[in-house]
């Protein structure tokens, strides 16, 4: 599977913006829009998004390319998260990453977990509008879920602003009990980290 190396976590149901300008990854673009425009994302362990030699963590996301339009010398790009995915190994290709990668069980919902879902629910919406206080969220108080409860909680888990590294421990999660208690965890570690660190925004009169 082509891969792309970034420096943050996509999760299933989560949306991706790119702007591809590295002509490897231009190649890259062109190839999957010819066949069924799926990528592989995986977190980058070292290095940087640009110009190689990067080291990659193992578990990451399929993205399906939605929208697309091309500018000079780039390419700006809509991508949505999809089904989870590991590394099995890297291939070697003259051109741009690529990985034979198997697929992550997906996660199993049961109606007993409405009430789970909605307690973590809560909690990051708390840590959305404790951290609005300090810094400027992508996400507005009110985002809205999806139906499909197994996305939803992916998205809760997109949606909640904490660091990279405890979002992609949220991706490797096996179970949505277990996927609700790591949000739960890390969104009250970064509620607390927030309120000891953080100095309101100034706001204009």
């Amino acid at each position: 599977m082509p891969m792309f190396p970034l420096e943050s976590v996509l999760m299933p149901g989560m949306p991706l913006p790119l702007r591809i300008f590295e002509p490897r990854y231009l190649a890259m673009f062109a190839d999957i829009m010819t066949g069924d425009a799926e990528f592989g994302v995986v977190l980058i362990e070292r290095g940087t998004e640009v110009g190689g030699g990067d080291q990659r963590f193992p578990i990451g996301t399929v993205a399906h390319v939605r929208a697309y339009y091309a500018l000079e010398g780039s390419t700006m790009a809509v991508a949505g998260g999809g089904r989870r995915i590991e590394v099995v190994r890297w291939l070697d290709h003259d051109t741009y990453p690529l990985a034979e990668v198997r697929d992550l069980p997906a996660l199993e919902w049961t109606p007993d977990l409405a009430e789970r879902r909605a307690q973590t629910e809560r909690c990051v919406r708390r840590l959305l509008a404790t951290a609005s206080e300090y810094i400027d969220v992508p996400w507005s108080l009110d985002e809205e879920l999806a139906d499909d409860p197994v996305t939803a909680a992916w998205q809760l888990a997109g949606m909640a602003p904490i660091q990279t590294i405890d979002r992609y421990a949220l991706l490797g999660s096996t179970s949505l009990t277990q996927l609700f208690d790591r949000i739960e965890e890390v969104c009250a570690e970064a509620e607390e980290l927030i309120r000891m660190t953080a100095s309101p925004l100034e706001l204009d009169d």
